[in-house]
C-alpha cells in the first residue's frame, strides 16, 4: 500500500477509536471515580501491551528510556486522569471538541521549543482556534447537561500534554518501532497507576455491579482506545508529520458527537458555532 493511502487509513481508524473513547469514559464514571478510571485504563492497557510486546522492549537503548518516560507522562499518564476529571462536569461532546486544540498546541510548542517556523496562515489559525475555544467554554450550559465550564481547563492542559508528546516522539523516537515505544510507555506507568489505585476506595467497590459494569467499558478503553490506538498513532507520526498526526482531532469530534446524540447529549447553537470556529482554526493552521 502506498504511503499517502496508509496515512489516511490510519487517520480514519484512529478517529473512530478515539472518537469513541469519550463515551467510554462517561460510562466508566458511572461506577468509578476519575482516579480509579485513569488508573484502571493504564493498568488494563499495560497488561495487554506487556503480553503482546514484551520482547520489543529489548530494542530500547538505555539512553532512550528517559524519552520513553517523558512521552509516557505527557502522552497518556497525565491526560488519562485529566480527561476523567473533566468529564465529571463537562459533556463528552464538549471534551472531544476541545481536544481538537491539540494540533494548534503542537504547532505552538513546535515553534517555541522545537524550532519549527510559523507561517502567516498558521498564526491566523491559532487566533481563530482560540476565539472558538472562548465561545465554546464561556457559552454556558449545554442543553440538559449540568456543566461546570471551569473543568474545561483540564482538557486544555491535556491537549498541551498531547502536543508535547507528539513533538518529543518525532524529535527523539522517530527511529523506534511503535510497539516498543508504547510498551515501554506503559511499563513505566504501570507501578504509579497501581499505586494511585491502591489509595482509592476501589477495593471496597469491586463487588458492586455498577463498578464491574464500569470496568468493562474501561477495559475496552484501555486495550483498544489506548493500547492499540497508541501503537498505530506512533506509526502515523513516524510516516507523516506531527501536525498531520495530531490532525486526527478533526474527525474525533464528529464521532464523539454522534455518540453523544445516541446518549442524549445536545449542544446549544453557540456551542456548535464555537466548535465550527475551532475546526476552522485548526484547518487554517495546518493548511500548506
Amino acid at each position: 500500500m502506498k504511503l499517502p493511502q496508509l496515512k489516511w487509513i490510519i487517520l480514519i481508524t484512529l478517529s473512530l477509536i478515539w472518537g469513541s473513547s469519550f463515551i467510554l469514559i462517561k460510562q466508566g464514571l458511572y461506577g468509578l471515580n476519575p482516579f480509579q478510571l485513569g488508573s484502571l485504563r493504564i493498568i488494563f492497557c499495560a497488561v495487554f501491551l506487556l503480553i503482546i510486546g514484551f520482547n520489543s522492549l529489548k530494542s530500547i537503548a538505555q539512553h532512550q528510556w528517559k524519552y520513553i518516560a517523558l512521552t509516557s507522562l505527557f502522552g497518556t499518564f497525565i491526560p488519562a486522569y485529566l480527561f476523567a476529571i473533566a468529564q465529571t462536569k463537562v459533556s463528552s461532546s464538549i471534551c472531544s471538541i476541545l481536544n481538537s486544540l491539540t494540533p494548534l498546541n503542537t504547532l505552538i510548542l513546535g515553534a517555541i521549543v522545537f524550532g519549527l517556523n510559523f507561517r502567516r496562515n498558521q498564526i491566523f489559525g491559532i487566533i481563530i482556534g482560540l476565539i472558538g475555544t472562548v465561545v465554546l467554554i464561556f457559552n454556558g450550559r449545554a442543553q440538559g447537561v449540568s456543566e461546570d465550564n471551569s473543568y474545561s481547563v483540564f482538557v486544555l492542559i491535556a491537549t498541551v500534554c498531547y502536543a508535547t508528546n507528539v513533538n518529543l516522539i518525532k524529535k527523539y523516537l522517530s527511529d523506534m518501532k511503535p510497539l516498543s515505544i508504547t510498551t515501554g510507555n506503559f511499563l513505566v506507568m504501570l507501578v504509579p497507576a497501581i499505586f494511585i489505585l491502591y489509595f482509592t476506595d476501589f477495593s471496597t467497590k469491586m463487588s458492586l455491579q455498577s463498578t464491574q459494569h464500569a470496568m468493562f467499558f474501561v477495559m475496552i478503553l484501555g486495550i483498544v482506545g489506548t493500547g492499540v490506538a497508541n501503537v498505530i498513532f506512533y506509526k502515523l507520526i513516524q510516516i507523516s508529520s506531527p501536525i498531520f498526526a495530531s490532525s486526527v482531532t478533526y474527525l474525533i469530534p464528529v464521532v464523539a458527537f454522534l455518540w453523544g446524540i445516541f446518549d442524549n447529549e445536545m449542544l446549544t447553537p453557540l456551542q456548535f458555532l464555537g466548535a465550527f470556529i475551532i475546526l476552522i482554526g485548526v484547518y487554517l493552521a495546518n493548511k500548506k
